[in-house]
């Protein structure tokens, strides 16, 4: 574990060096992207966001500012140390044709209702409003065994339904505490109770998000003013390699699997053993202490008032191992699964940081080949053009000896030649072609009409004049590279924008899982600390009760007797 502590690449370093590699430094970018127009609480000047998490090594400031967009903003933002509640899940049917758990939350003064599957909405949302920052998980849903065990049940689940109480209060006061999520619009309405969800998924900025977050500004992916130059950017796949990654989150990725791989294998496996155990325990320990009490009726005196205190004892052991078990469950076992749960979503946003990488390498090199393909057309068009000047000398040449030609046969008419001779200088002069001969066109065959089209439309593709393609093609290539170059600058900014975002946000999230895990330890020491301290009253309080036993007449009385060595088994074979 010293090993695996120490190749944290989440730890906070104000003085962080920019990494050689970095997929930025071949394109100068003049200004940084605009901050979302949501966030108000932007990052440090360290390059770090300002949480509102206690750490050992920094007090908990209050999450407030000055200006609101509502009542539930100013309420979340007030300086108090707000918590948001879900007080109550209620089953009903309200606007649905079958009946569903709807959860009660209490925030400030206002409550407001919502099912599960509007949770889940929400941080669908805002994982895609925010492609760049660590959105809280929420429980998982249902596993079809348990469906199939429970059937109709499911849903009236007491102990599911508590769980998602807890772990969807936590969710929401993690969105709560978020220095930037805190400031969204669509959280402050999901706390509304006047507002149906509905109404929010059917309205901006939700219905202004693309179909593909990937060709949007990564620091405002709602913006309508984008450059459309950004339709221009490829859609690479997440498994698609590097050719220059940066270091820093390539350890990242590989911490991130290391702490995945501890959480959901060993960790996450032992607990649920161990949570099972305590509570097989607390169960046989019901059983006895039901068993001894009922045993005690049977006896009298000082030995029935033992036994009785003996059962009372055991029902105490049995109350403090259920709580103890309700206790690992809720403050241990719960963040455990939700930190599983947060290692899935930072892959999945290293994963989008890959994405934005390679798309700017893809882009780099549709680039460079553009530019090779005008270099070639620029040339083929410069030999076409010496050509075509070559060809005009030609022509100008032999027109001019036709003439010359021709003004001395008028001059010397009549006078004898040389047969051998050939009188016209520019016989190697071809005349232009006068075309297909009208009288070798045959006769339109009746019912080949589409047919004859068809030759018609290919004929007209294959005889393109091969100059004006070649033009048209330099001009749609130059046009091609200008919007690759505006794409070019766009992924280098959002690539910037990414990375400065996710590892601002790594480093909050460190900062929150170590004051997380060092709850969880504490409160771990804490149950078993009360558990032993219940268990030792009940106990001390049965053996009063035990001492009380008169001895047996035939007990030798131990506190005059001798202490005796073991005896040699080896005497009576001897004999001695």
């Amino acid at each position: 574990m010293d090993t695996f502590d120490d190749e944290n690449p989440f730890d906070t370093e104000v003085d962080r060096a920019p990494s050689e590699a970095s997929s930025t430094s071949k394109v100068d970018i003049s200004e940084p992207p605009s901050p979302h127009p949501n966030t108000s609480l932007g990052f440090g000047s360290a390059g770090l966001p300002d949480s509102g998490y206690p750490t050992p090594s920094r007090p908990t400031q209050p999450n407030f500012k000055v200006d609101f967009c509502c009542a539930r903003d100013r309420v979340l933002h007030s300086g108090d140390d707000v918590e948001i509640m879900i007080t109550d899940a209620i089953k009903t049917s309200l606007n649905s044709t079958s009946p569903y758990i709807a959860y009660s939350i209490q925030t400030g003064n206002a409550t407001a209702h919502h099912r599960y599957s509007e949770f889940e909405s929400l941080r669908s949302n805002l994982s895609k409003l925010y492609p760049t920052l660590i959105i809280p998980p929420i429980p998982s849903k249902q596993t079809l065994g348990d469906y199939a065990v429970k059937q109709g049940r499911a849903k009236e689940d007491a102990a599911l339904i508590a769980r998602r109480k807890r772990m969807l209060q936590t969710f929401l006061n993690r969105l709560a505490r978020h220095p930037i999520l805190s400031n969204e619009h669509v959280f402050h309405r999901f706390l509304d109770g006047e507002v149906s969800w509905t109404e929010v998924l059917n309205s901006p900025p939700i219905t202004l998000l693309p179909k593909n977050i990937l060709k949007a500004p990564s620091h405002n992916p709602t913006d309508q003013n984008a450059s459309p130059a950004y339709a221009a950017l490829p859609n690479p796949s997440a498994a698609h390699p590097l050719r220059n990654p940066d270091q820093r989150f390539y350890d990242s990725e590989a911490f991130t699997n290391k702490f995945a791989t501890h959480l959901s294998g060993p960790m996450e496996k032992v607990t649920r053993r161990t949570i099972k155990r305590w509570s097989d325990d607390a169960q046989d320990h019901s059983e006895l202490g039901a068993a001894l009490n009922g045993f005690s009726l049977n006896e009298s005196d000082e030995l029935a008032a033992a036994i009785e205190k003996t059962g009372q004892a055991v029902d105490s052991t049995y109350m403090a191992t259920t709580k103890l078990t309700q206790e690992l469950e809720q403050n241990w076992a719960e963040p455990l699964h939700e930190y599983a749960q947060f290692a899935s979503i930072i892959k999945k946003l290293l994963a989008y940081r890959h994405q934005k990488h390679v798309q700017y390498e893809m882009t780099q090199d549709a680039l460079e080949s553009k530019r090779e393909s005008l270099e070639e057309l620029e040339k083929s068009e410069r030999e076409a053009r010496r050509l075509e000047e070559a060809l005009g000398r030609g022509r100008t040449n032999g027109a001019t000896a036709v003439r010359a030609a021709s003004d001395g046969e008028t001059t010397e008419a009549g006078s004898p030649t040389d047969g051998d001779d050939d009188p016209n200088p520019a016989s190697g002069y071809l005349p232009p072609h006068p075309g297909p001969n009208p009288a070798r066109r045959r006769a339109r065959t009746p019912g080949m009409g589409l047919l004859n089209a068809l030759s018609y439309t290919l004929h007209g593709m294959m005889d393109v004049d091969p100059e004006t393609a070649r033009r048209n093609g330099i001009s749609k290539t130059r046009e091609t590279i200008s919007q690759l170059e505006d794409a070019l600058h766009l992924s280098a900014q959002d690539l910037k924008y990414s990375s400065s975002t996710i590892q601002a946000d790594l480093d909050r999230f460190q900062r929150q899982k170590v004051a997380d895990l060092r709850e969880m330890a504490i409160s771990m020491a804490r149950s078993h600390r009360d558990w032993c301290k219940k268990n030792l009253e009940a106990w001390e309080e049965a053996k009063k009760e035990i001492d009380k036993i008169p001895d047996h007449p035939n007990t030798v009385n131990m506190k005059n007797t001798p202490v005796q060595t073991r005896r040699d088994s080896t005497a009576t074979i001897n004999g001695r």
